[in-house]
């Protein structure tokens, strides 16, 4: 018995440095990726904007005119979206972009944001997108607020703010949204909200993106929630 522990005493620092560095490396690509989520190790495909359907149920802000658009994959539980919308995540220390690119392009009429479904985090992801979906339906003019107080309203994943009496319980606090007309609208139309929720993550899969937030203007891909001026290089080089 003494011999046998004193070799598993030999080999147990070299095992415990290469699961500490495995840990280390991965903790470190995740935090590099900026988002949510793991691309495969492939090369993404050539993307184009253009390429990207923009339907009825696909909720649009900015002239629909404007001669830049901005796809925008996203889930309300992604902490990384947050940081991207609106900020206020310690952990993720950047300057939120979203706010920057509403005013400089949106609002001046140069640009204008889908923002797409990719809600792959759990039954809240799937949740807060079926009531973006009635929101736009029914409220298109109170979307961008009630998107982004959702967003202000999130905490920890699948645990604390997301569910449907939250949801319901934020919207009654934006003036003109009716949350029992919201509820009734997702109960009516739950399977078609669902389809078009399914589609657009798969639209987004096919062009390359692998988790959230995942952005594409031009024939650029975002990955992540890059720094402001990674978008406004993107979006300036079409201006």
């Amino acid at each position: 018995m003494p011999e046998t522990q004193s070799v598993f005493q030999k080999y147990l620092v070299p095992i415990a440095i290469v699961v500490a560095g495995a840990l280390i490396a991965g903790a470190v690509y995740f935090s590099n990726s900026g988002g949510s989520g793991a691309p495969d190790g492939g090369q993404p495909p050539s993307v184009n904007v253009k390429d990207v359907k923009i339907q009825a149920d696909d909720p649009v802000i900015g002239d629909k005119n404007a001669k830049v658009t901005l796809a925008y994959w996203f889930d309300y539980q992604c902490p990384f979206c947050k940081a991207f919308d609106v900020g206020g995540i310690p952990q993720i220390p950047i300057e939120p972009s979203l706010p920057t690119l509403v005013k400089d392009y949106v609002e001046t009429g140069k640009l204008k944001i889908v923002f797409k479904d990719y809600a792959f985090l759990g039954p809240d992801s799937e949740t807060a997108a079926l009531y973006k979906h009635a929101v736009w339906e029914l409220y298109p003019d109170k979307f961008y607020e009630w998107h982004e107080a959702m967003f202000v309203a999130q905490d920890e994943e699948n645990g604390g703010f997301g569910d449907e009496a939250s949801i319901l319980a934020l919207s009654r606090k934006i003036s003109g949204l009716d949350a029992e007309a919201l509820k009734a609208k997702v109960a009516e139309k739950r399977e078609a909200y669902l389809a078009f929720i399914d589609e657009d993550r798969a639209e987004g899969a096919k062009f390359g993106i692998q988790g959230t937030p995942g952005v594409i203007t031009g024939t650029t891909l975002i990955p992540g929630a890059d720094d402001l001026s990674t978008f406004k290089a993107a979006i300036d080089a079409q201006l």
